[in-house]
């Protein structure tokens, strides 16, 4: 005991101490853990949403407060070193209160995001937003939090507030481009011309999906798997075709060719019993439209018409028109409709062409 005692009084005054501190944050740390294990356990099986989304706020919060207590345990040691007693309660002064607005703003940060990610698969506008409304939310904690700071550390925010004016003029000088993006970005939001999700087509000629709204950017997936970046400002001012807006159900034209001898009473009944069949039975068909015909054409060497079909997508149309014509193609050899070639017939007597016989 005596050795032990002896031991303690080679050391340095302040080791004790933290060392009895570093026990207290280990224990503290292994009761969270036991803890929070626990409740993300017991929130697993509830069939609410808040109780889950708090325990994620509060992990990295829970850390810094953990560390907090360690500093006000610290402070609180009696030290026999003089200077050590200083220098801790001087770091605890200016520490804590940083350490505690740090962890408040991560756990608002959390729970706002959270709960924008909730929501927006349940409201359209907030998906298609949520880039930009998480930007929104984000900028605004944090920046609250860096004047709560200031404030908690004395010095006056009120100047620094008054010059924000005059400073915001010349960063918005500074950043046209980038604000124009970012308005032009809430303009699509509020006016929806397009969504996350939809199938579009722009005026320079791509098409695909609609992957992301950003504050700057909007990112189009196209079908071969490349994506498209346009900025804000030329989206908004382009000529967008959106396939899916009303509606993604579309019409499938077919263009169909017979021979002038066909009876087109009869050609109509067939080609809609296959329409109709070929709405109800395919995968991509749309079992309560109607097909319609429509002849309109004395080509060359054929009457050409227009079969209408319907499909529940845009890219469904490829495999509704590939499966329409090989039944189309089947039953008019059943039928014995006849689909032409085309008729070219070469004039010998306007051009009077000379053919020699070099056998002789």
């Amino acid at each position: 005991m005596n050795d032990i005692r002896a031991f303690t009084e080679l050391l340095p005054s302040w080791v004790m101490p933290v060392v009895i501190v570093l026990v207290v944050i280990g224990a503290l740390l292994l009761i969270k853990r036991l803890v929070l294990t626990r409740l993300n356990r017991l929130a697993s099986t509830s069939p609410y949403f808040y109780d889950s989304l708090l325990l994620d706020a509060l992990k990295i919060p829970l850390y810094m407060l953990i560390f907090c207590i360690g500093l006000f345990v610290l402070e609180r040691m009696p030290a026999k070193d003089s200077e050590f007693s200083k220098m801790i309660e001087g770091s605890t002064l200016y520490v804590m209160p940083i350490l505690l607005v740090i962890a408040a703003v991560f756990f608002f940060d959390r729970m706002i995001s959270g709960m924008i990610n909730h929501y927006s698969h349940k409201s359209s506008v907030l998906y298609s937003s949520r880039p930009i409304v998480k930007g929104i939310s984000r900028s605004f904690v944090f920046g609250i939090g860096i004047l709560v700071l200031l404030g908690t550390l004395g010095i006056s925010i009120t100047p620094l507030v008054a010059s924000l004016g005059i400073g915001s003029l010349a960063v918005a000088l500074a950043l046209q481009p980038t604000l124009e993006n970012f308005f032009s970005g809430v303009q699509l939001l509020v006016d929806r011309p397009i969504r996350v999700g939809d199938f579009v087509e722009l005026d320079s000629g791509e098409q695909g999906f609609v992957e992301k709204i950003g504050w700057r950017s909007t990112w189009i997936k196209t079908l071969p798997n490349n994506t498209v970046i346009m900025p804000n400002s030329v989206l908004s001012e382009s000529k967008i075709i959106n396939y899916f807006y009303p509606s993604k159900i579309m019409s499938v034209p077919v263009e169909v060719g017979v021979h002038y001898d066909s009876d087109l009473d009869h050609v109509e009944t067939v080609v809609l019993e296959e329409a109709k069949r070929l709405m109800q039975e395919h995968e991509f068909g749309v079992p309560t439209h109607d097909a319609v015909v429509f002849f309109h054409t004395f080509d060359n060497s054929s009457i050409n018409f227009t079969v209408i079909l319907k499909g529940q997508e845009f890219f469904h149309q490829f495999f509704l028109r590939a499966a329409y014509i090989k039944r189309l193609h089947k039953r008019f050899k059943q039928e014995g409709i006849v689909i032409p070639y085309p008729i070219r017939a070469i004039n010998t007597e306007q051009e009077q062409p000379r053919f020699e016989n070099k056998s002789n």
